[in-house]
């Protein structure tokens, strides 16, 4: 993945420096646009790029999950980066709705067919890997994203040059923003739900501890969490009511509970505790709270 990544980087850069160019030269404003999106492209991919990299270090003592949240961190901020980049946008767009600068539009088609071609290429080759990471899927959906503006680019100078409507390029780019924006929305949401540890969207927690209490030597299950390390990697830990019983016997129905979890739900990490009576108050969801020992300890610093 990282390989295909670092292509990507370096045919964006050409685009990049081709959409500038032609950009100034054409005095297109749809065309500096999409040079903009294709910049938040290249810093999607440079960051994603590192995003994957980092995932692929060895845990340490003092990081002991990796550094697979690395990935999620820049996903964000590629997100918060669109979302300024489309703001600028709309506002320049804004002022040229008044003002109309003469438009070269044959210049302004040819470099937007030149831009359709390559980011046509980047998104059908990380197309296969967008859904096993969060930072592939953000380059995915920038090139895809920059692929769909070309084409509002491309059409705008075609009208331009055959009607002469210079305010067509404004509102272009315009179109180009709102696309920039909803694909940061989406990335920006999984993100955070990611960092605040929320369930994955597409796992149920209540048939997920339904599916685990009907195994086997399973009484009840409770103080259950499913989470997201990355967007690709889900944990799960729990603890488990059985009768009193060997300790051999408790493995098989742990291993068993994590076979589950991995085949059925695509939970790799999960963590089980047995005990033969209920801790707490029994509830499906335990509800996290700061002991007395630690607003002690907490006092004392």
């Amino acid at each position: 993945m990282a390989d295909k990544l670092k292509y990507g980087i370096i045919i964006t850069a050409v685009i990049l420096a081709a959409e500038i160019t032609g950009g100034l030269i054409s005095n297109s404003l749809a065309l500096l646009s999409d040079a903009g999106h294709v910049f938040a492209d290249g810093v999607a991919l440079l960051l994603s790029w590192y995003g994957v990299r980092q995932a692929e270090r060895e845990p340490t003592r003092r990081m002991t999950f990796g550094f697979h949240r690395v990935g999620v961190v820049v996903a964000i901020m590629n997100a918060v980066g669109i979302v300024v980049i489309a703001g600028i946008i709309i506002y320049e767009a804004w002022q040229r709705f008044f003002s109309q600068p003469e438009i070269n539009g044959m210049l302004m088609l040819c470099i937007a067919l030149v831009g359709l071609a390559a980011n046509i290429f980047v998104a059908v080759w990380l197309h296969a890997d967008r859904k096993e990471n969060i930072n592939i899927r953000s380059a995915f959906w920038h090139a895809a994203g920059d692929a769909l503006a070309s084409v509002g680019v491309i059409a705008g100078a075609a009208i331009i040059m055959f009607t002469g409507l210079n305010w067509v390029d404004a509102a272009v780019s315009v179109l180009i923003s709102i696309i920039i924006l909803a694909s940061a929305w989406g990335i920006l949401r999984e993100g955070l739900r990611i960092l605040l540890e929320g369930a994955p969207r597409h796992l149920n927690v209540e048939n997920i501890a339904e599916t685990l209490g009907n195994l086997p030597g399973v009484k009840d299950i409770h103080d259950l969490h499913v989470w997201s390390i990355s967007s690709n990697l889900h944990a799960l830990s729990c603890h488990v009511t059985v009768d009193d019983m060997s300790v051999s016997r408790a493995e098989e129905i742990r291993h068993s509970i994590e076979e589950v979890a991995k085949e059925k739900y695509g939970i790799g990490h999960t963590t089980v505790q047995a005990e033969c009576q209920t801790c707490g108050n029994g509830e499906l969801l335990c509800r996290l709270n700061i002991s007395e020992n630690n607003r002690e300890q907490d006092s004392n610093h």
